[in-house]
């Protein structure tokens, strides 16, 4: 992974011009390998290659993104390395965009190539308990597979790291997890568990009600909370802003939410259709093709009101994309992150 002058200077220029866009998730395929316990992902028929977007449709998608001012893009599924034609499309995303992309370990040493021209590659690994991982994700073998993989991109100079999704049954053990990879110069980003709740006409469903894995021990989750914001101060290799912990450990303390939603504002997502929501649990308001014309709308300027009043879902991503939606919040992340910059900076 380098950046290039130009894409470094375009990235900049987007992260300082106000009100745009600046995270968009793309789940280019619901196709998934593995049976996690906590995703309705795979319980749900997925659609077949031929009928998922095709590879055309998803550059011009791209290009709609960059025109709007878009500088992140996730890419994920299911398993998004499971589409035959994801070295294109990592390539062409990567032109543009800081360009990350989610797998579950599975893919990763058979993609390495095409994982060669992305900017960071996370692997979904939430335990350093291989008994227990491998429950979570429902296959037996996907610890080794996922460590193995992680090794291995990052022997490749692949800019890799592990993303787990904290819950009940990894809360005690994630400071010593964050620990473990860190001292091996492995990155951690994170995940929080979280359900979706009831609602109509929603882009597809993610998260599974499951108790073993909903957090119950919230004066822990406090704890790591603090602790993660300590260790920020001492190693670098920590994804996690301190804005973001502190919001969480309001959250897990009071119950109380200090931030407002900012779906269709400064995130949204995109589907296997190519159609763009908020996010997932909301209605689809235009084809990504069309939402240049449509993003200054009174219509969406009604629906970032009212999903600004949101309090249902806990999803990170979407607490981080609220919290970081804005020019003086990118500044923020920078300055938050400066100890992984220099980093990215001296690889580089």
């Amino acid at each position: 992974m380098k950046f290039s002058s130009s894409k470094a200077l375009s990235v900049v220029k987007r992260s300082v011009t106000p009100n745009r866009p600046y995270h968009a998730q793309w789940l280019l395929t619901r196709r998934c390998n593995y049976r996690c316990r906590g995703c309705n992902v795979w319980r749900e028929k997925p659609l077949s290659p031929k009928e998922e977007v095709s590879t055309d449709y998803v550059k011009k998608g791209l290009d709609a993104l960059h025109k709007l001012g878009t500088m992140e893009i996730v890419l994920s599924g299911g398993n998004p390395l499971l589409r035959d034609d994801i070295d294109k499309i990592i390539d062409y995303a990567s032109r543009f965009f800081i360009t990350t992309i989610y797998d579950n370990g599975s893919m990763a040493v058979k993609k390495m190539d095409a994982l060669k021209k992305a900017d960071f590659v996370a692997i979904s690994l939430d335990s350093l308990d291989e008994k227990k991982f491998d429950y979570i994700r429902g296959v037996s073998g996907a610890w080794k597979t996922a460590v193995n993989a992680v090794e291995t991109l990052k022997q490749e100079g692949i800019h890799v790291g592990v993303s787990p999704t904290i819950s009940q049954l990894n809360l005690s053990e994630i400071l010593d997890f964050t620990k473990y990879f860190t001292d091996r110069d492995i990155p951690v980003w994170y995940c929080l568990y979280g359900y979706d709740y009831p609602s109509e006409n929603q882009l597809f469903g993610i998260g599974k009600k499951a108790d073993e894995f909903e957090i119950k021990d919230k004066e822990t989750m406090v704890k790591v909370c603090e602790g993660l914001a300590e260790l920020k101060k001492q190693r670098s290799g920590i994804y996690i802003t301190n804005k973001t912990l502190t919001v969480l450990q309001t959250l897990f303390s009071s119950g109380q939410r200090t931030w407002k939603c900012k779906a269709l504002k400064s995130f949204f997502m995109i589907d296997s259709l190519g159609r763009v929501a908020g996010c997932h649990r909301n209605e689809p308001v235009a084809s990504i093709l069309e939402l240049p014309t449509v993003w200054d709308s009174s219509k969406l300027e009604d629906l970032r009101r009212k999903y600004s009043e949101c309090s249902q879902c806990t999803y990170l991503c979407y607490i981080f994309y609220s919290l970081h939606g804005n020019v003086r919040s990118n500044i923020g992340v920078v300055w938050d992150q400066w100890r992984n910059v220099k980093t990215l900076l001296r690889r580089d």
